[in-house]
């Protein structure tokens, strides 16, 4: 029995490549698609936000762009991913919408609460795209609203590590990893796993945090069923 009936799951834009840096490994993203298929299968309600920093990583140094342009660029990259993502899953069977903040009618739904709500209510996966279609808003901190709206019992977040560390894992051999981790602990360390306003909108709310590693087949559905998967923020 699933411990979560409705979750939002992070993933970084990254991820969709796979072994690359650039761009979206198809195979990568149907195993992805075959973990939240079987995840929606078990009954979960599932909501998605996917980034996009296989596209587009932002400025390289401050001045190269404008950073209202550089972000916008950045939300639209999120809906490139996420019409990858629809694809793969509605080649696994599961009925998906897309639905992006920033308007593109023509490729996706708006994203709209109440309508996203009832997807959800249907059985369809929804994947939330375009940010907040504000910019100086991190993928994290949009994901964290996106959660909060759509009723999520617990925020997922996706990432290549175990979970959260006291230092970072991939520069660090002596990194510990918290089991779990008060949301105040998290901010008063500056951990850097994910976004501090992020973590700080989810203690505001009571909301549940899971940061796992994604490169584990089956964590998604571990996580969901409560099993001691990463570390857990509350």
């Amino acid at each position: 029995m699933p411990k979560y009936q409705r979750i939002l799951l992070k993933l970084s834009g990254e991820v969709m490549a796979g072994a690359s840096s650039f761009g979206i490994d198809s195979r990568r993203v149907a195993s992805l698609a075959s973990e939240i298929a079987e995840v929606s299968a078990a009954g979960v309600s599932v909501g998605v936000v996917v980034g996009g920093g296989n596209f587009f990583r932002g400025i390289t140094a401050p001045g190269d762009m404008n950073r209202v342009t550089a972000d916008q660029m950045g939300m639209l990259a999120t809906v490139m991913n996420a019409l990858a993502l629809q694809d793969q899953l509605e080649r696994a069977g599961v009925v998906t919408r897309v639905m992006s903040a920033i308007h593109v009618n023509q490729v996706c739904e708006p994203y709209y609460v109440r309508r996203a709500l009832r997807h959800l209510e249907k059985g369809r996966v929804v994947i939330c795209a375009g940010g907040t279609s504000n910019p100086y808003f991190s993928t994290d901190t949009g994901a964290s609203l996106r959660a909060l709206e759509l009723r999520a019992e617990v925020f997922a977040k996706a990432t290549r590590v175990d979970g959260v560390y006291d230092k970072d894992p991939l520069k660090h051999a002596d990194a510990v990893l918290f089991p779990e981790i008060s949301y105040q602990e998290f901010l008063s360390r500056g951990l850097q796993v994910m976004d501090g306003s992020a973590v700080a909108m989810c203690r505001d709310n009571g909301l549940p945090v899971v940061v796992f590693n994604l490169n584990v087949p089956g964590n998604i559905m571990r996580m969901t069923m409560g099993e001691p998967v990463g570390t857990l923020i509350h």
